[in-house]
């Protein structure tokens, strides 16, 4: 079973373009079904039946969580489940399509209905004090200045910022080519702010930390290399404590503040969808209801009849 497994992800990757962490969610979920079918007895994917792969769903909505003790009553999110059905559902589709398999048992599977979690933003105080420049001003201290600035500028994500590279900015013009999921390209603005921080980056910071092995990435560590993203995460939360922030910030929450604060500002929805990079509408409207949170939040507050 793991060898039509290894030619999907092969699809995902070469066909589909998506990311290492992508392919290797997939594989980590795919790689549980046919832990479990193997357990049953079932070693071929034709050999599968729906009975089975409705035995699996119940079976992992059962399971207790490995790090849970034993007698815990904790059982796997419906999340969590929706991923695997998802999963299931997108390698039936490929092997169908492809003719390894006649069927498409998957998409018999009902997929759990998702909780929505708002996403959360840092509030413009909080932008303010975390884009205060830090002095006295080094190689680290204007990297830093620079990835946050452009993290806030452009809504990009964190595996985007470490791989964005020299001949993707254009400063002149005031814009960056970025490379997201599925290798699709999109242009996103820079404003003043952004731009005179990577100029200042990219003229005395960059330089001094540039080797002759060094890649054209933008952003580079102490020695010269790319960031890992665990790296660069650290970095932003270092930081976010210099700047007396308390709360927990999530690497995604500046993306989240990029999105909600143009929304605050009147941007329209299929703008900030293409900002974003959504490839559905659908994913973007999730801050409209934060826009409305807010505005219901100000009514209360503020309406002398509420």
């Amino acid at each position: 079973m793991q060898h039509l497994v290894e030619d999907f992800l092969q699809y995902l990757r070469h066909e589909r373009g998506q990311s290492p962490r992508t392919e290797a969610t997939y594989a980590a979920l795919l790689g549980r079904f046919t832990s479990w079918a193997a357990s049953q007895g079932v070693s071929r994917w034709t050999d599968v039946r729906l009975a089975h792969l409705l035995a699996f769903v119940q079976h992992e909505r059962q399971r207790s969580l490995a790090t849970e003790p034993r007698d815990s009553p904790r059982r796997l999110s419906a999340e969590s489940v929706y991923l695997e059905i998802a999963a299931l559902r997108a390698f039936y589709r490929y092997a169908e399509a492809e003719r390894h398999l006649p069927l498409n048992l998957a998409e018999q599977l009902s997929l759990p209905r998702r909780w929505h979690r708002l996403p959360k933003a840092l509030t413009h105080t909080e932008i303010d004090r975390l884009l205060s420049p830090v002095t006295p001003e080094t190689p680290a201290t204007l990297c830093d200045q620079a990835v946050l600035e452009l993290a806030y500028a452009s809504g990009l994500r964190l595996a985007e910022l470490r791989s964005v590279r020299l001949e993707q900015l254009h400063l002149d013009a005031g814009f960056v080519r970025v490379i997201g999921k599925g290798n699709k390209e999109r242009v996103v603005p820079l404003g003043r702010q952004a731009v005179a921080a990577m100029r200042r980056y990219l003229d005395a910071g960059r330089p001094q930390v540039v080797t002759p092995k060094s890649p054209a990435a933008v952003f580079l560590t102490r020695r010269g290399s790319s960031f890992a993203a665990c790296t660069l995460w650290l970095r932003i939360k270092r930081r976010i404590r210099l700047a007396g922030i308390a709360r927990n910030i999530t690497p995604h929450m500046l993306r989240h503040s990029f999105a909600t604060h143009l929304l605050d500002h009147g941007a329209d929805l299929r703008v900030i969808q293409e900002l974003l990079g959504h490839a559905s509408i659908s994913t973007t409207e999730i801050y409209t209801h934060i826009a409305v949170s807010r505005l219901q939040d100000v009514h209360r507050r503020f309406h002398p009849r509420h």
